[in-house]
């Protein structure tokens, strides 16, 4: 019957929250091995990755392919292995059954449960705070890269905040089609934040300037971008035409969710495995007498790969290799704990903005 019938109430093997790199590839993994496998998505397939106009350093692309190509492929992989996906919708309440099972209410009204619950929702785009950003969202002023958001601004003079490879892939991509590019880094120096090889392919441009010790103060237009102001390591103001200013300063994890129910760093990443380890001499940790496998959080059987993890690495190739490790991870807990066993949680209500 599936989600998409009512009345809706199913059971899976495992349930996936997040259809990001990570996700998808959870999916695809477990769906390949025959598990019922459901996946739920509060926007659209890729996450953050998704948007990005180029990945150049994700293996079997010597070209380099678009966010989106990799997700659809992803995503069309794993809906022909079997694994269902949901998007529009998210999780909004969670509890553990008395079998061991986890279930799930979603925002369209569906009851799912899961045998194992995979955590890949990833994170969104920090904020910038700077005066008149908010009113410009969407017409000169974008969180994020998307390929169609940069090719529209043809001709035009681009400024993108940010110094890690995102910043500097959005950067190249822009200078196919504006007139000028400029980089606005807050640090001293990209070399700590950007791979050595896009600093060298960012310098070669000439379209391509890189400011640093530079931060955005405001952003002015009527009903678009029109002119931006920005503040150099010495105090100055400096007033620039902008047709356009794209956003990429690092993301925040999506795991409100799990805010009173699973542990989490002060900065709300999620912690699991060894980190539950050492976290169990504050009585706060692993309930087990057995060690917490890799991506195993507080909660036994719960599961999370990608960036909501603490100490992930905020790579697409180290993403979806942890989406693939969790689902052998949960394997291995499903034989196991064959008989249920999972222990007691707490009923968990998700807030309006988690993913």
């Amino acid at each position: 019957m599936g989600l998409h019938a009512s009345p809706r109430e199913e059971r899976y093997d495992v349930v996936v929250i997040g259809a990001g790199p990570a996700g998808l590839t959870a999916a695809v993994s477990a769906a390949s091995e025959g598990l019922r496998t459901l996946v739920v998505e509060r926007h659209a397939p890729g996450g953050q990755a998704g948007t990005s106009a180029r990945i150049e350093n994700y293996p079997g692309f010597p070209q380099g392919i678009s966010g989106a190509e990799l997700a659809q492929s992803a995503h069309d992989q794993a809906v022909r292995l079997g694994a269902e996906i949901v998007v529009g919708s998210q999780m909004i309440e969670s509890w553990p059954e008395a079998d061991g099972s986890l279930g799930l209410e979603l925002a369209n009204g569906a009851i799912a449960y899961g045998r194992v619950l995979i955590g890949a929702m990833g994170s969104q785009y920090r904020r910038l705070e700077a005066e008149g950003l908010d009113q410009l969202l969407g017409v000169g002023v974008y969180y994020g890269s998307a390929p169609s958001d940069l090719a529209f601004h043809r001709d035009g003079d681009v400024f993108i905040v940010g110094g890690a490879n995102s910043a500097g892939q959005a950067a190249l991509h822009a200078a196919e089609f504006a007139r000028s590019v400029t980089l606005l880094v807050r640090g001293r120096s990209i070399a700590d934040t950007m791979s050595q090889y896009l600093i060298e392919r960012c310098e070669k441009r000439p379209k391509i300037e890189i400011r640093t010790n530079t931060r955005v103060l405001r952003a002015l237009g009527e009903a678009r971008l029109e002119q931006i102001v920005i503040e150099g390591g010495d105090g100055s103001e400096q007033e620039l035409h902008a047709d356009a200013l794209f956003i990429l300063i690092g993301g925040e994890p999506t795991s409100s969710c799990a805010r009173g129910w699973l542990r989490r760093d002060e900065h709300g990443f999620l912690l699991t495995g060894t980190d539950l380890r050492e976290d169990r001499g504050r009585g706060c940790g692993w309930p087990l007498e057995r060690d917490p496998y890799f991506l195993e959080s507080s909660q036994p059987g719960v599961f999370f790969a990608g960036d909501v993890r603490h100490g992930s690495v905020k790579r697409v190739a180290s993403a979806v290799g942890e989406g693939a490790m969790a689902t052998q991870l949960a394997h291995r807990y499903l034989t196991l704990h064959s008989d249920g066993g999972r222990t007691p949680g707490h009923r968990l209500r998700a807030h309006a903005s988690a993913n």
